[in-house]
């Protein structure tokens, strides 16, 4: 019934787009009359518009996803909630990321003159709005900033040749292809194993927890903060690494002071059980989707934005006519587009995110949007750009991975207990392993202890394990989804590149 709705409603989608669109041709009557070739302005213009909906589409998506996948908060009102804050930070925190999608990526110096510029801001935009758009019409979550980089690169290195290319810039951005989701799921699953040890593994899982989550969230808060002073509120603010984190830590010192008493004493009355636990973690989750979601507005507004207004300036030399300063404006089109596109047609992806990668609940999903602000800072400090797109779909596949290795791993400890009771009898054997799966955490591993020390057979040859491996590995991860994002994140920057550069081409 729901679906058949959605499908219903489907065609509004596209009604409500267009009208966005038809929107900002009106306005851009408004501001480029006085320049000769108004048309390819407005059109540029729209281009920028259309791009702005495809991030919203593809990319705005990834900061909710786990919360919708762990049912913290329904789809409808997460896009909502994520379209305000996506808005809000594209438009308040912007205008200070743009400067690199202008000019950082390939030298405009090189060109000929004003018009070559607008032909390959142009084609960029088109190319890679189009391939975000097959992106999203695929359920595959890719890197719009790796897009539009390939899109730039594409148009400029059709015109000048390999010189023309900032090789510096592509370089870090290439790396940061490998470092965002190894680093990401990385710190994603030794969160989810920290987590799992200090709480999820102990006798008393509620007041494990009510030691344990104060310090967390004032962890999260420490990184969070840090994070938005790098990344979200520059145009405001301007700090350095080392004075992000030392005002992070005293707010997150603060948070953890203030919480601690309220949370202990509402965790002595919550029942003994995993379910329980978890849903200490919504408020927290909420407010991090939220500010994740402010930080990516202000960040990737700019892959919308940069070259319109790189189009807007060379077309001001061209025709010799002042231009009054038009960022609001643009800005407004891509706050606006990023949040409509996430609304209108982020479906796809919040569920690609959510729950075609790996099954997720509160507790993994904290694991996954706290990974994403902790790796930025650690790439912050090694001067390395990455990917929020990336880092968030690689902390997923680390979750994933790392619930694979402990249920494999656990299924053969349970072989091996089998095998160490060989001789018994059987129903002896099964009432003997069903009470090691009943016991706690702290009592499996004095029994293991116990075994190991009285019995050689309780080891296994590196051979033998590795066969076991194979026949009770449990794939937590779904091979499809991971192969199709792999091969997506590989072809981005050249098949966006290939795109824009005949787009330029049949231009010229």
């Amino acid at each position: 019934m729901l679906k058949a709705t959605h499908q219903a409603l489907y065609p509004m989608n596209h009604v409500l787009a267009l009208l966005f669109l038809i929107g900002i041709v009106a306005t851009s009557q408004l501001f480029f009359s006085g320049i000769n070739e108004n048309g390819m302005m407005i059109l540029a213009a729209v281009l920028g518009g259309y791009m702005a909906l495809n991030i919203g589409a593809n990319d705005a998506g990834n900061n909710i996803g786990p919360l919708v996948g762990s049912a913290v908060i329904g789809l409808t009102g997460a896009m909502l909630f994520a379209a305000l804050f996506e808005a809000a930070g594209a438009f308040l925190a912007g205008d200070e990321v743009i400067s690199t999608i202008k000019q950082g990526i390939i030298d405009t110096t090189q060109f000929r003159d004003s018009e070559t510029i607008i032909r390959v801001m142009f084609s960029a935009m088109l190319g890679s709005a189009i391939w975000l758009n097959i992106a999203t019409l695929t359920g595959t979550p890719v890197s719009t900033t790796h897009t539009i980089v390939g899109g730039v690169l594409g148009a400029g290195m059709t015109v000048g040749g390999m010189a023309v290319a900032n090789w510096n810039t592509i370089a870090t951005i290439t790396a940061s292809w490998l470092i965002s989701p190894l680093l990401g799921g990385f710190i994603a699953a030794v969160l989810l194993y920290l987590i799992k040890r200090t709480i999820t593994y102990q006798d008393n899982m509620s007041k494990a927890a009510g030691k344990a989550l104060p310090l967390l969230v004032g962890f999260m808060t420490w990184t969070f903060t840090s994070y938005l002073l790098i990344k979200g509120v520059k145009t405001s603010w301007r700090v350095d690494l080392q004075t992000a984190l030392i005002c992070g830590f005293m707010i997150g010192l603060g948070v953890y002071l203030v919480i601690k008493p309220s949370i202990v004493q509402r965790t002595a009355l919550l029942p003994n059980t995993k379910s329980a636990v978890n849903r200490l973690f919504n408020m927290p989750l909420l407010l991090a989707a939220g500010l994740l979601s402010f930080a990516h507005g202000s960040n990737d507004v700019a892959n919308a934005i940069g070259p319109l207004i790189a189009i807007k300036e060379a077309a001001a030399i061209t025709n010799s006519v002042y231009q009054p300063n038009l960022s609001t404006w643009m800005l407004l089109i891509g706050a606006m587009g990023i949040a409509l596109g996430l609304v209108l047609y982020g479906k796809r992806l919040i569920k690609t995110i959510g729950s075609e990668i790996t099954e997720l609940d509160q507790v993994r999903a904290f694991c996954i949007v706290t990974s994403v602000t902790i790796t930025v800072l650690l790439a912050s400090q090694l001067g390395l750009p990455v990917s929020s797109t990336h880092t968030a779909v690689g902390a997923v596949f680390g979750i994933g991975f790392l619930r694979e290795a402990l249920k494999t791993n656990y299924a053969i400890l349970l072989e091996t207990l089998r095998r160490h009771q060989q001789g018994q009898n059987q129903a002896e054997i099964e009432h003997f392993i069903s009470q090691f799966d009943q016991s706690t955490f702290s009592e499996k591993g004095r029994l293991l202890t116990k075994l190991d020390a009285s019995d050689s057979r309780i080891k296994l040859s590196k051979k033998e394990r590795k066969s076991l491996q194979k026949l009770y590995r449990h794939e937590f991860v779904k091979r499809s989804t991971f192969i199709r994002i792999m091969l997506a994140w590989f072809v981005t920057v050249p098949a966006t590149g290939m795109l824009t550069s005949l787009i330029y081409l049949l231009l010229d």
